[in-house]
This record gives structure tokens, C-alpha cells and sequence, in this order.
């Protein structure tokens, strides 16, 4: 025999209640007649509570109660024979005169005492009880109407009643011994005291009727309707990659029940668990799904921890004082004071000096609390004994639970790894001696985030999400667009890693969507749904979101979202770049961001900063952090110049050949920042600093090879005027080095803390002669790579490479 017990969306509408019937139907067939629970029709106990508040303070309440009886009528006229319905309708008109009468009452005398509001909110459940009884009725002709508050009896704590289960058992076994041919439509949340006076069993109520049925009939399972899959690892609204769990123990699921998951209360398992009667999670909406099992013995399991609850409004009182140390029995005075004043304290936690304990309550208990403990130690507190007790509001409780947590290593570390690296603040910390739960408090605003965060890092089977906001949408975000979106699948089965771009900016528009922008389409949906491009908007936008695991890609060439960078890794956000100027403007800015990005636990790559895609940043950095010693970098490391001397030849003009190249995509908008050696220098810079040179952009001695004519020129239309009037000068330089045997390169070199970039001529004994297309090449000596340095050679300009790289880094991130 089971119990099917279902909550208020089972019962809510026409739809659900139909999906209701289907279920009670198979369960019928397949084990005979169950005991079915019932809650009130969703929302109804709020509107009885809504009505009993407004009538004791004089207010109206009528259209209140017109609405009570609509939905349930509604009902009825849809589902119920209307040869069946007039009997069912005049009951319920004498439960809701009932109800109007009562709060006529309430009304007169102002006064809603606890034991008039438990009446009035027993009228939910006792209407939908009835009402699915009848319908279910008409298929069937042994339905009962069983009212809870004849059978379950409890003491007179109205509100939320404690049960007297030996007494309330004895009367269920009796009643369902005279009543076993007969299908049980039991009201849930009610019961009664010893005076027959109508109690509520409180928040969860329902459940816990349904176990208290089932411990006392011995069913063999207890099920338990409701609107989502089982239990699952987060709270679904929160965390869209939350699962649903096939099964877990009671321990873990009364730890998740009591730190938030909604799905089950805490006390609904007690008699279950006494029993071992296992308990199913099952979604009246989708039938068809297993749902969750809790029971006694569960199978083992690979997950370390079984899910993440979340109580989402908390606040803390922290005591602290001398008088609180080596004092015995302080703790018992605290928390016996707070028990008789019916204050429940969620988490504890204290120092080891014990000069200090911090505990949670709930928000609406904080002023409560703070009246009584500012009394009970009021001598302490004159006498400086003892500070002012501490309040703070504004948090939030997250909470790991999983049995298996106490034989897994490094849990803690990857809990707060996971916070720490997201920038959310720890305020408090508890766990249980069972190890079964690590408990922590956060800021509520940071809550979303952190659920998110942890559930990434702790369920490895699913894929890491990063939130990607880029600034860019030129030929290197274009492309590095199509690339996340050509390699989606490849990235979530090889590297475990789903990149959502949720937000995009150009000098135009900028667009977010916390879900992620459709990549097939994001100029459509930028350019109609956009709104004006500002920048600190943006900035301001992508902080306020307050995602997981995010990171701002910067594919721009600008100076100004640089000076965003500092409040940007201040705000644990990291930072993927193709734009060279934070790097290479002063040093001190780039030791800021550097240091900024490490205190704060994120990352800051910018391989594309110096050769687009190819490994130069990353391999100088592997070298350092292996402890080899740079002595000295040779480089070309311009694709435009590249490019432009390997096809400077035969009769091309240099004219031509370098509005070919900017024509590719090879130059920088201003073709001059390639051809006066300025972006070459910031390139050097870079990997100067990078080898532990604090060097500034004076220091780096560059020799030009353009006329003072073209370097002068206002414009970039007239830069190309006075290159067509200077081509003699650059046919001299071709026919010297053809004379020679030789090519022109342009070479920057560090050496000795020294760096130089000038045009020389190279001959076929240099590494550098046979260099073509618009390929950068880069030459490492060090202490290991001495006698035979390490080359890095390819492709150091265009945007297919640049993206990739700049991809590469955004995955890199991922990988941390």
C-alpha cells in the first residue's frame, strides 16, 4: 500500500488536477487502493492568511473570498458530471459561509489569535480534499472524505503543533482497519488538540501528514507529488544546470531540506526514517519521470557532494567579549534563552579563543532576538564584559551536502576555491561534526552567483559555463564569434568548457542576455535590440549581473577600455586581450594590472598581444616559471612589416605592397603604428616586462624606416600621398640589399636588459633571411637553450589567427 501525497500545484488548476486523476487511476490498478494526502489549491493558504490579517484589521475581505470560491467552482463545473455537481456545491458553500463567518468574528474584535488563524487556514485543505474526492467519486464508488483533525492529535502549539504519534498512530491503524475497502482522501497540514480544537503542523505540513499516514499503516512507500523532478542538486531557478538525483540518503536529504531545498520538509522524514519507508520525489507534470528516491541505504556514488542548498534571506548576530572566555556554561544561557523565545538559530559557529560566537537566524526574528539577548546580558554588557551584540542583514546561507563528503579529500578547498575565485566573501563558516555538511554565509546579493560557481566545481560531469562579455565586434570579434560558435561541441566533449557570450559591444550598440546571444545572429540582434554603446555602461552592466566565472575579452585596439581594466579584475573578473596598450603604456600600469589580477584570483592573458596566435607569451612565461634565465630575445615580430618586406620585389611599389597589406587585414588602422616601429615596440616591451624588465617605452631605442614626411603626414589618406612621393627612397633600400644579396628586415633584440629595433640586411646565414608571407618568427637564448636557441615561427598577423588565439586564452581561463 502506498501514500501519494500532492502538494498545491497538483491541485491548482483544471490541467493539473486531470494529471492528478491519471496518476490515482495507475496506482489504483497496480497496487490497490492508496491513501492520497491533499494540500490546499496553490496559493489558497496565503489568500486565507491574506483575508484573516486584513480582517483583523477591519479591512475588507470579501472579493478575497469570491475569488476562494471561484477557483474552486471552476473547478468543479469542469471535471465534476453536472448530474453530481449541486451536492458538491452546496458543501462548499457551507465551508466557505463557515469561513466568512469566522472572519466576520476576527473582524469585530480586531483580534487574530494563533488559534483562529490555524481554523480559518484548515478551510484550504479541507475544500480541495473534498472536491477531489467527489470528482475522483464519480469513476469510483468507494471514495472517503477523511478530515486529518479527527485522526492526527497534537499538543495546543498552534501554528506549528507538535504530534502525539503514539496516540495519533493507534487512531489511524483503527480508522483504516474499519475503512480498507475504501480509497482515503486525506486532508493534510490539520490535525487537532486534545479539546478537538483544529492545529496546523506548519510550514511542510502536508508531507508530514503523509508520513505520519505512512508510518502508522507501514505502506511501502511514500510518494510525494509536486512541480519539479526529485531532489535536485540546486535550486533549478537558480542554477539552470541543476539534475535531478536518482536517489539519497535521509540524512542528506533533511540536510538539503533544512538549509532551503523546498521540495521536502525536514520533519516529514522523521517518521518515515523511523520506519525506513522510502520516500519518492515525483513530478505530477511529467508522470512519466522516476523522480528521486530517499531511503535507508543508498548505492554508492561517484558525486563527492549530492547537491548545493540555499536559504536565501538570513541575517547574523555576532557576540564578542572577554566575559565569554573559559566562561562555562555561556553558550547554554545563549542559545536556551533564544530556544524559550521560540528564535530558531540556523548555524553556530565560534572561536577557538572563545571570545566570539556568530549564529544565523532569520531576518524577521533579528529584532526579536536582539531585544532579548540585550536583557538576558544586560549586567555584562554595563560592565564591558561583553560588546554590543552585532547584527548584520543582507545574507544568505549556501550549504554542500553529501555523505560522501567525509571520505573525500579537498572539499573545503574546492568550495572556497570556487567562491574565492568569483570574489564572494565568506562571513561565516560551520560544519557538522558528521562532516556531512560544510555550511556558508554570504552576501544574499552574491547568492546566484555562488550556487552557480560551486555547482560547476563540484559536478565535473557537467560543462563549465563561462559568461563572456566582449568589446569588440571588428574582424577579430566577428571571427572569434564564428569559431566559438563552429567549435561549440568540440570544446563541451574534449574540454569540458560552454563559452556564453551574454554580452557584446561595439561604438554603437551593446546588448546582454544572461542566457547567452544566439551566435547565428548576434548583428541582427544588436543592431534591433540594442541599446546606445557606453562604455562605462557596459562595465558598470557586466558587474552588476554578477556571474560566474566571467571574463571580459577586450578586442579592440583603444585606449579607452584600458582604464576600465584595474575596476574590471577588482570585480574577480577576468580579462582575455588583443589590446596592446595596457601592457605597453607605463610600467606601473602594467605591474597594476598584474598584481590587481593575482590578489583577486583571476587570470589575465594576452598571448595575442605579441604575435596573434602563435605560443610567444606563453612559452616565455613556461621558461620563467621553470627557473631558466633569458639572455637574450631576437624577434621580427610584425606581420604587416613581414609581409610587406617578403613581397617587396621584382617592380611592386612600396606604396602598393603596404596598401595590400592593410587591404588583408594585416595592419593596425593606422599603417604607420606598424611601419614607424610603434606597435613592434609595444610588442617588445611586453615580452621585456614578461622576462623581468621594468622598462619603460623610451627605453626601447627604435629607428625608423620611413621619412620624416610620411610620419608627419595629418591624415591616413595623406600618410599614402607622401609614401607614393617617397618611393625612390624605398627603391634605393631594395636595390642595396638585392646588391648585396641580401633582404630587408626590420629586428627588434633584448639583450642585457637593452632593446633595440632597427632595418638591417640580413644575408642566407641568418635565421631570419628565409622568412615569407607575413610570418613572425622569435628567437629564445637562454641558460638551457644556449648553443641552440629556441625558435617560434608562424602566421603574426590576420584575424583568423588573432581570434584563435584570443580564443585559446578564453578556453585557458576555462581551464583554471
Amino acid at each position: 500500500m502506498k501514500i501519494l501525497k500532492f502538494g498545491g500545484t497538483s491541485v491548482g488548476s483544471v490541467e493539473s488536477i486531470s494529471k492528478l486523476l491519471q496518476i490515482i487511476e495507475r496506482e489504483d490498478q497496480s497496487s490497490g487502493n492508496p491513501v492520497v494526502v491533499l494540500s490546499a489549491m496553490s496559493g489558497v493558504t496565503n489568500l486565507l492568511s491574506s483575508m484573516a490579517d486584513k480582517a483583523s484589521q477591519g479591512g475588507a475581505f470579501h472579493d478575497e473570498l469570491k475569488e476562494l470560491e471561484e477557483r474552486h467552482f471552476d473547478v468543479i463545473k469542469e471535471l465534476l458530471a453536472v448530474s453530481r455537481q449541486n451536492p458538491v456545491f452546496t458543501q462548499l458553500r457551507i465551508l466557505f459561509n463557515e469561513i466568512e463567518d469566522l472572519l466576520q468574528g476576527v473582524s469585530m474584535l480586531r483580534e487574530l489569535t494563533p488559534r483562529t488563524r490555524d481554523l480559518v487556514l484548515s478551510y484550504g485543505e479541507r475544500c480541495s480534499t473534498f472536491m477531489i474526492s467527489k470528482i475522483v467519486g464519480q469513476e469510483k464508488d468507494n471514495t472517503m472524505f477523511v478530515n486529518a483533525a479527527d485522526l492526527v492529535k497534537t499538543d495546543s502549539s498552534f501554528g506549528q503543533a507538535k504530534v502525539n504519534i503514539e496516540l495519533t498512530e493507534m487512531l489511524i491503524r483503527d480508522f483504516y482497519e474499519k475503512n480498507k475497502a475504501k480509497m482515503l482522501f486525506v486532508t493534510g497540514f490539520i490535525a487537532s488538540n486534545d479539546d478537538g480544537r483544529v492545529t496546523t503542523l506548519g510550514r511542510g505540513g502536508s508531507d508530514y501528514t503523509a508520513a505520519i499516514f505512512g508510518s502508522a499503516l507501514n505502506a511501502s512507500e511514500i510518494e510525494i507529488w509536486t512541480d519539479v523532478n526529485g531532489m535536485m542538486t540546486a535550486d533549478p531557478r537558480m542554477v539552470k544546470k541543476a539534475f535531478s538525483l536518482p536517489e539519497l540518503s535521509y540524512t542528506e536529504a533533511m540536510e538539503l531540506s533544512f538549509f532551503g531545498a523546498k521540495v521536502i520538509y525536514p520533519p516529514t522524514m522523521i517518521p518515515a526514517f523511523m520506519k525506513k519507508i522510502p520516500i519518492v520525489i515525483r513530478n505530477t507534470f511529467e508522470p512519466e519521470f522516476a523522480g528521486s528516491v530517499i531511503k535507508h541505504n543508498c548505492d554508492s556514488s561517484d558525486l563527492a557532494i549530492k547537491g548545493i542548498s540555499s536559504i536565501n534571506d538570513t541575517s547574523i548576530i555576532n557576540i564578542e567579549g572577554s566575559g565569554m572566555v573559559g566562561k562555562a556554561g555561556f553558550s547554554g544561557r545563549l542559545f536556551s534563552l533564544l530556544a524559550r523565545e521560540q528564535i530558531n538559530v540556523i548555524l553556530i559557529t565560534q572561536s577557538s579563543s572563545e571570545h566570539s560566537i556568530t549564529f544565523a537566524i532569520h531576518p524577521t526574528d533579528a529584532a526579536k532576538a536582539q531585544r532579548v539577548i540585550e536583557h538576558e546580558f544586560e549586567l555584562e554588557l554595563l560592565a564591558k564584559k561583553l560588546e554590543a551584540p552585532v547584527f548584520e542583514k543582507g545574507l544568505a546561507v549556501l550549504a554542500i551536502v553529501g555523505e560522501n563528503m567525509k571520505q573525500t579529500p579537498g572539499i573545503s578547498g574546492k568550495l572556497f576555491h570556487a567562491l574565492g575565485r568569483n570574489g564572494i566573501n565568506v562571513r561565516a563558516i560551520a560544519q557538522g561534526s558528521s562532516e556531512y555538511n560544510i555550511s556558508v554565509i554570504i552576501s544574499k546579493d552574491d547568492l546566484n552567483k555562488g550556487l552557480n560557481a560551486v555547482h560547476d566545481a563540484f559536478f565535473v560531469d557537467l560543462n563549465k559555463t563561462l559568461n563572456l562579455f566582449c568589446l569588440g565586434t571588428g574582424n577579430i570579434g566577428k571571427t572569434l564569434f564564428r569559431q566559438v560558435q563552429e567549435h561549440r561541441q568540440f570544446l563541451q566533449e574534449h574540454n569540458g568548457i560552454q563559452i556564453r557570450v551574454v554580452g557584446i559591444s561595439n561604438t554603437r550598440k551593446m546588448y546582454f542576455d544572461p542566457d547567452g546571444i544566439d551566435l547565428e545572429n548576434w548583428e541582427k540582434t544588436l543592431d534591433y535590440s540594442g541599446h546606445a554603446a557606453d562604455l562605462p555602461g557596459f562595465v558598470e552592466k557586466m558587474k552588476n549581473m554578477n556571474l560566474p566565472n566571467c571574463v571580459f575579452a577586450d578586442n579592440t585596439a583603444s585606449l579607452k577600455p584600458i582604464e576600465f581594466y584595474h575596476e574590471i579584475f577588482s570585480s574577480n573578473i577576468s580579462i582575455v586581450t588583443c589590446n596592446k596598450i595596457g601592457n605597453s603604456s607605463s610600467y606601473a600600469q602594467y605591474k597594476l594590472f598584474k598584481d590587481t589580477a593575482r590578489i583577486h584570483g583571476v587570470d589575465y592573458f594576452y598571448e595575442t598581444n605579441v604575435g596573434a596566435g602563435l605560443p610567444i607569451v606563453r612559452t616565455l612565461k613556461d621558461l620563467m616559471v621553470s627557473g631558466d634565465r633569458v639572455l637574450s630575445i631576437e624577434a621580427i615580430l610584425s606581420g604587416t612589416i613581414s609581409y610587406i618586406f617578403n613581397n617587396y620585389k621584382g617592380d611592386v611599389t612600396f606604396h602598393d605592397i603596404v596598401k595590400q597589406a592593410q587591404e588583408k587585414g594585416y595592419t593596425e588602422p593606422d599603417p604607420r603604428d606598424d611601419l614607424k616601429g610603434t606597435d613592434f615596440m609595444r610588442k617588445m616591451l611586453i615580452l621585456a616586462r614578461d622576462a623581468g624588465y621594468p622598462l619603460e617605452a623610451e627605453d626601447v631605442h627604435i629607428e625608423s624606416m620611413l621619412p620624416q614626411s610620411c610620419i608627419d603626414a595629418q591624415s591616413v589618406d595623406e600618410f599614402y600621398d607622401e609614401l607614393r612621393k617617397e618611393g625612390a627612397f624605398f627603391e634605393n633600400l631594395k636595390k642595396q640589399a638585392e646588391d648585396g644579396r641580401k633582404v630587408l628586415r626590420y629586428i627588434a633584440k633584448l639583450e642585457d636588459g637593452k632593446a633595440t629595433i632597427n632595418l638591417q640586411m640580413v644575408d642566407d646565414t641568418h635565421p631570419f633571411y628565409a622568412l615569407s608571407g607575413s610570418d613572425n618568427i622569435i628567437s629564445f637564448t637562454t641558460d638551457r637553450y644556449k648553443e641552440r636557441p629556441m625558435v617560434v615561427k608562424g602566421p603574426g598577423a590576420g584575424a583568423d589567427v588573432t581570434a584563435a588565439g584570443v580564443f585559446a586564452d578564453i578556453v585557458n581561463v576555462g581551464a583554471q
